[in-house]
């Protein structure tokens, strides 16, 4: 066997390994980024946002790198980087026609009247 032809087969099957590597593992994960850098930059007030940490919130304010959000029944503010940024569920278009995502989530739900145990105890009394 040519040794010659050895080193071109070895160099070939590493340029195709490299260019599948490309196009099944980089080029996915830099498509991937670009989407959720757009998302984050894309954040405006009004958003209800989840942050990396779990943490379900409103935009209240936005900074150049971090934003204000606002949690909780008691409407406590805090400060989050824009990178914590996770998702957001509800943009704020939609969010201003529905308060919260349980909101929604109430008046996609079927109303269902009482119970038949509940309303024969109503009857009795």
């Amino acid at each position: 066997m040519d040794p010659q032809y050895s080193m071109y087969s070895s160099f070939f099957m590493l340029a195709l390994m490299l260019v599948l590597f490309y196009f099944i593992l980089i080029r996915p994960q830099k498509k991937k980024d670009k989407e959720t850098d757009k998302m984050r930059k894309g954040v405006q007030v009004g958003d209800e946002i989840v942050t990396i940490g779990g943490i379900v919130g409103k935009v209240v304010r936005t900074k150049e790198e971090s934003i204000t959000i606002q949690v909780g029944a008691d409407k406590m503010k805090f400060d989050v980087m824009r990178w914590a940024i996770s998702k957001v569920t509800v943009p704020a278009k939609s969010a201003a026609k529905k308060t919260s995502i349980y909101d929604a989530a109430e008046e996609e739900a079927p109303k269902k009247g009482l119970p038949k145990r509940m309303k024969k105890a109503e009857d009795e009394e």
